[in-house]
């Protein structure tokens, strides 16, 4: 589809196929358990911090699909799209949106990163990175269980075909 159907709103948006996908992130990121028992602070940062957490794991389990790797690009998307949206929803005039998307995109790029790198090592690292990249409600303790929750999540996402995947399930 060339750019100008799709600003002239012809034609199907490539997204539409990705969007339950988009919307199972969402609500993993939002599961009580991250906040009650891995200390993720309930704040509108720490939800962020969770929404780039759960997608930077699924867009680093797609990357690792032949199929799905060339549709990451369409989930950033979606993502960037919804952050635009909430910015805008709380305030943020026109001429700063861009600067912040800019930072949430650099966040979000750092993150998958450090986490590409900490999935290879041991939870007292991933732990660490986590701690970095995670607002939490008590910084000064490492944060081991959020960090065996990412492990179980990243297991749930390899298990899952991409057919599911798509459809939005991430955990069997």
């Amino acid at each position: 589809m060339s750019i100008i159907s799709r600003f002239l709103g012809l034609g199907r948006d490539p997204r539409e196929p990705l969007r339950p996908l988009w919307h199972g992130v969402v609500a993993t990121s939002r599961e009580p358990e991250w906040y009650a028992d891995c200390g993720v602070e309930d704040s509108v940062e720490g939800r962020f911090d969770m929404i780039s957490l759960v997608l930077s794991l699924t867009l680093i389990r797609m990357a690792n699909s032949e199929e799905l790797a060339p549709k990451t690009g369409l989930l950033t998307e979606l993502f960037v799209a919804d952050m635009d949206r909430q910015l805008r929803d709380t305030g943020v005039g026109d001429l700063m949106v861009g600067k912040k998307m800019g930072r949430l995109m650099a966040a979000l790029g750092g993150r998958m990163g450090a986490l590409r790198e900490a999935m290879t090592e041991s939870d007292a690292a991933l732990a660490a990175i986590l701690q970095r990249n995670v607002t939490l409600v008590d910084n000064d303790k490492k944060p081991f269980a959020l960090a065996v929750r990412t492990r179980a999540l990243t297991g749930d996402l390899a298990a899952q075909s991409d057919d599911a995947l798509l459809e939005g399930s991430i955990r069997p």
